[in-house]
């Protein structure tokens, strides 16, 4: 990928070139791979959309909506998105068991398949452990560059994303050949209540035909899945959450936050270092090679700040900080902080905090 990079934010401005290479536009559709579970569409697929509609050369016919799987459950999701998303002009739905479990080999195959067929000039997924399994390895079959992890878009070809663990922000100008691929931050494309209200026109649903598909599953296999037993919100996408730090000592302390998340409603997460000592398990970790937030409300208890962790949640609406250490570098970024003992702290507000109904 030919790209032109200017950063800019705490670091010195730069400009970055590199030799062009060919490029290539069979026409301005785009292609959104979509996530879904129960029938509807998962969160971080509905920001991938959104940001489809972003790009200036889209306009309300030219977005493919992409589903794989097996069973009612899809069927009801490209139902429920072909009647319900205004910006969809067309569902395409791969049935099949080899998609069942979201492998990330046959995946690729997918897109790449359906690519060849069609021809988008882009091809978008959030920038979650599903679009970060898949887009690399599409990417590579289709013989060009993703530019992943954008949270903004200038224009068809010009994006912006994060780099040095948030601490500047590059600007890129993609100038290889056809399709252009972007995993997006979800968190920086919000999903407006417009962009699921109900429309009048049903967008066309459409079988992919996978009568020349080579499974070829020899690299992977499934075995299991695993989930935690409580029934919290989605750390991804919940409106408040609570997190933890190494201060907390002991998983049998991290139940002090697990307790205030419940009374609040809110989603559990912690920092890498809690997550390394064993605290909890890795998929409630927060930061730069963990999950992206941006909740209304974050709550930090016993967290000192690193830049990896301020990464994953800078773009929070609210952030409180309680901290025994008044150098700590959360305060940095806190829009309230209490300086004082989090054993002394969380008990009281475990207290005076009503049960949530």
């Amino acid at each position: 990928m030919a790209t032109r990079m200017i950063l800019r934010g705490a670091l010195k401005k730069r400009t970055f070139f590199f030799p062009p290479s060919f490029s290539t536009s069979r026409n301005g559709s785009t292609l959104v791979l979509a996530e879904h579970e129960n029938g509807a569409i998962k969160p971080p697929s509905l920001s991938a959309l959104h940001a489809a509609t972003c790009l200036p050369n889209n306009d309300d016919s030219s977005v493919s909506l992409l589903l794989a799987g097996s069973g009612p459950s899809l069927h009801q999701a490209a139902s429920h998105a072909a009647s319900s998303h205004p910006s969809i002009s067309k569902v395409l739905v791969a049935d099949s068991d080899t998609f069942k479990n979201q492998l990330a080999e046959p995946w690729a195959k997918l897109v790449h398949l359906v690519q060849q067929r069609d021809g988008y000039s882009h091809i978008i997924a959030a920038s979650n452990s599903f679009g970060k399994n898949v887009m690399p390895r599409a990417a590579a079959l289709l013989d060009v560059s993703p530019v992943t992890d954008v949270t903004g878009i200038s224009d068809s070809h010009t994006f912006i994303r994060p780099i040095y663990a948030g601490n500047a922000l590059c600007t890129v100008r993609y100038t290889g050949a056809s399709p252009c691929i972007l995993t997006i931050r979800s968190t920086s494309f919000p999903v407006s209540h417009k962009s699921v209200d109900s429309k009048s026109d049903k967008a066309s649903i459409s079988q992919v035909d996978l009568s020349t598909f080579d499974e070829d599953l020899d690299k992977s296999r499934y075995i299991s899945q695993t989930s935690r037993d409580d029934e919290g919100p989605d750390l991804g996408n919940a409106r408040i959450v609570v997190t933890g730090g190494r201060a907390l000592k002991s998983a049998e302390n991290f139940k002090l936050i697990e307790n205030l998340a419940k009374k609040l409603g809110a989603a559990v997460g912690a920092t890498r270092a809690a997550v390394d000592a064993g605290f909890v398990a890795n998929d409630l970790q927060v930061g730069q090679t963990g999950k992206i937030v941006a909740p209304e409300l974050y709550m930090a208890f016993g967290v000192s700040g690193a830049i990896q962790h301020i990464a994953g949640m800078r773009d929070s609406k609210v952030i409180v900080a309680v901290n025994n250490d008044a150098d700590a570098p959360i305060f940095q970024v806190a829009d309230y902080g209490l300086v004082g003992d989090l054993f002394e702290v969380l008990p009281e507000l475990l207290e005076k905090l009503p049960e949530k109904k």
